[in-house]
């Protein structure tokens, strides 16, 4: 199998689930070495109360055929993140791909409900963990991206663009949009010294918590459908992580600079699949079908996939 990362060193922060899992495996399958970080280990738990660790992660990195190093980090916590920079420049001395996936802001988000109305709290923690903890995490590994030319920043994001995320309260849109901003300005910023930074988004995402919120596998993921038809689109963060791994083997990722690419079309980009051979189109199902107020059993799906 290709390897086209062999001997590059990633680091993944958010990444004990989600697309930060699914970007870290995929990365890891190209052979690069991956620093899966997050809060969640086999001994420490997080808020978030998940079962997931990034010690989990770390060895579905080297099942893949890269090497997972799972680090213990609270990107809330300055220190923390100092520390995961000394390690990492005590063992290689740079970055060559940084993404940039924490977000730890689901127990704090509340939907339908208008911002007056809503917990201050928990809208500021949304703020915090979604936002604050990408500038930490930018403010102290950047320099080691730097470190020498042709190094990649990837924020991920929810949405290719500001219309997307519209509707889901002013902390969520704010956090996602912002994210999508500091890609903007990485772009211009970094490619002074060489590297390249962008923003990527999922699509309609097949999380660990999205598959137990429609009572459905990886395996029968289809059967969610039954809850929402639009499911059919749904992705696994293999195929954001598949996205993110083209990127960074690519010699003229540059040319994305500063945008905001979706796993859709980066599929269009490079070709590739998800974990079962298809290419799920989220972009123009959103257009065509949700947007529009399309009833999507009276759509073909394979045409979109």
């Amino acid at each position: 199998m290709a390897r086209p990362l062999e001997g590059k060193v990633a680091v993944v922060t958010g990444a004990t689930r989600g697309c930060g899992r699914g970007i870290a495996v995929e990365l890891g399958a190209a052979g690069a070495t991956v620093y899966a970080t997050g809060r969640t280990t086999r001994e420490t738990a997080s808020p978030m109360k998940r079962t997931e660790t990034i010690d989990e992660t770390a060895e579905l990195v080297d099942a893949a055929g890269g090497t997972g190093v799972a680090v213990r980090c609270d990107f809330t916590s300055v220190s923390d993140v100092d520390a995961l920079r000394d390690r990492v420049a005590a063992d290689h001395g740079r970055i060559d791909v940084l993404v940039d996936d924490v977000w730890g802001g689901d127990q704090f988000v509340e939907f339908n409900t208008d911002f007056w109305a809503s917990d201050l709290d928990r809208a500021l923690g949304v703020v915090r963990n979604g936002l604050e903890t990408h500038l930490i995490a930018l403010h102290r590994l950047l320099p080691l991206v730097v470190a020498r030319p042709g190094g990649l920043v990837v924020e991920v994001t929810d949405g290719d663009d500001e219309e997307y995320n519209h509707g889901v309260g002013i902390p969520y849109f704010l956090v996602k949009s912002g994210v999508r901003a500091i890609g903007r300005v990485l772009g211009k910023d970094l490619a002074a010294h060489g590297a390249t930074g962008l923003a990527v988004t999922p699509g309609f995402l097949r999380s660990e918590m999205m598959l137990e919120h429609f009572g459905v596998t990886e395996d029968n993921w289809r059967d969610g459908t039954a809850k929402d038809p639009n499911y059919i689109m749904a992705e696994s963060p293999h195929y954001v992580g598949r996205a993110i791994a083209a990127l960074a083997a690519d010699p003229g990722v540059s040319r994305f600079a500063g945008r905001t690419m979706a796993s859709w079309t980066l599929m269009r980009e490079y070709g590739f699949t998800d974990l079962d051979g298809s290419r799920p189109d989220w972009g123009r199902w959103f257009a065509e079908v949700v947007k529009p107020g399309v009833d999507p059993t009276t759509v073909d799906a394979s045409q979109y996939r």
